[in-house]
């Protein structure tokens, strides 16, 4: 199957999967590796238990192991109240009423050096805290850190798809001209983004909401831990791997060489720097006291992670059975329908493709390929315009995160969010961000270029 009727089969088989979790109530693993299995079959897909097969392992691969150390940090924090101390900490710096715009600043600080998958996994515990801290809607603050960490991710490098982009688009020699570009557009979707997370957070409920006695549970679970940890052990877990990470991220740009950088960029590989991480969170639990409870702590974090590794790994089989299928290269083919809406269409493209494919950087990449020989026929020929068609291309992909992006699946079950809650909150407030995005880039080429 190719062309329109394999577009139509894409949209069925999600149409599909959505009823089948939200209505049918059919679990996620089953529900998407069921419409990955169908889809693969209509669309003559090649080798399908092969391509099954990497889509799930490569997820393994390339976070399965980021989310349990980020998930063995945060489950570590919150025993020996490390996450309670820096959620003070926050609300000091602040202000108790604004909780959740520190929390967007943070993932939007975070996420230029780290990955936003990564970035969740890390300031969640934070996020866990500073709901019991301040009794402020869970889902706010689980969407107020999604949009931070996401915007960040899709428009500012260091992060690869920023980077290859900048690139492909010819201004790769002039990342801070691109980072400038980042930060000056990610003002729109901050605003909408916080915007959202407030609505939304009025409209649906978590799992994990803070009780209508937050202050006084609040307050009982700080003399449960007696003497907190400092500020600096509390947030060496942390700021550490962010470190690490920011450093090899400078290296490589840099093409620095020699033992040092080689180092660094061990060090900085996200699997090493959050078990670096894991164990300087770990020397805490035992100077507390409760190194006892080492096991328990992380068996139970183990068992709660399983479910999520296991149905972010089926969303990964999703998107590798449309990456092998022809539907990219009919997007690719069709590609001069969308010339004539300019600015607007790398940010078309980035969006079709981020919405069938689910990876924002493969999206970026594939999207940037295919503008990169059409920048003059665009109008896109100056570093400015080029810089904006970044940033378009930015913006469509994170438009939006849904089923087959393993972005959704992190914020949906780290938020304590059943799928359907899930689509309410990440994927619609996702389309918020991009429209919210591509207006103000929209409003910059009409002024400027």
């Amino acid at each position: 199957m190719t062309g329109t009727a394999l577009i139509v089969a894409f949209v069925a088989t999600i149409v599909l999967m959505i009823v089948a979790i939200s209505r049918w109530k059919v679990h996620p693993f089953l529900s998407i590796m069921g419409v990955s299995l169908i889809l693969a079959l209509l669309a003559g897909v090649p080798d399908i238990p092969g391509v099954i097969g990497s889509g799930f392992a490569g997820i393994f691969a390339s976070i399965g192991l980021v989310i349990i150390f980020g998930a063995l940090i945060g489950s570590v924090m919150e025993e020996t109240g490390a996450a309670m101390k820096l959620s003070d900490m926050v609300v000091r710096l602040v202000g108790k009423k604004h909780p959740s715009l520190a929390m967007q600043l943070m993932g939007w600080i975070v996420s230029i050096p780290v990955f936003c998958d990564s970035g969740f996994v890390i300031l969640n515990p934070i996020r866990k805290a500073l709901v019991s801290r301040t009794g402020v809607s869970s889902v706010q603050m689980t969407f107020a850190l999604s949009s931070g960490l996401y915007i960040a991710h899709v428009f500012i490098p260091p992060t690869p798809g920023p980077i290859v982009t900048a690139n492909a688009l010819g201004v790769g020699e002039n990342l801070l001209m691109v980072m400038g570009f980042g930060v000056l557009c990610s003002v729109f979707p901050m605003i909408a983004g916080l915007a959202y997370a407030k609505y939304i957070g009025k409209k649906v409920k978590s799992d994990d909401e803070a009780s209508q006695h937050a202050e006084e549970d609040y307050r009982k679970l700080l003399s449960s831990f007696g003497k907190l940890p400092s500020g600096i052990a509390a947030i060496s877990p942390i700021l550490v791997p962010i470190l690490l990470m920011a450093a090899s991220s400078i290296v490589k740009i840099s093409s620095s060489q020699g033992w040092w950088a080689d180092a660094v960029n061990f060090f900085g590989t996200p699997v090493i720097a959050l078990a670096t991480g894991f164990c300087l969170a770990s020397v805490s639990l035992f100077k507390c006291g409760k190194g006892k409870e080492f096991y328990q702590v992380t068996e139970k974090t183990l068992k709660t992670v399983g479910p999520i590794l296991f149905i972010t790994a089926a969303g990964g089989v999703l998107g590798k059975v449309i990456a092998a299928s022809d539907m990219l290269t009919f997007i690719t083919s069709h590609s001069d329908v969308f010339r004539s809406v300019g600015i607007f269409f790398p940010f078309i493209l980035a969006a079709i493709l981020k919405t069938a494919l689910g990876s924002s950087t493969v999206s970026m990449t594939t999207t940037s390929g295919i503008i990169a020989p059409l920048l003059t026929a665009l109008g896109f020929s100056s570093p400015g315009m080029a810089c904006l068609a970044c940033m378009a291309i930015g913006a469509g992909a994170m438009t939006v995160s849904h089923a087959n992006d393993s972005y959704f699946w992190i914020v949906t079950n780290f938020g304590a969010m059943s799928p359907d809650r899930g689509y309410k909150v990440q994927t619609a407030g996702t389309l918020v961000l991009g429209l919210a995005s591509m207006l103000e880039i929209f409003l910059l080429s009409v002024l400027f270029f």
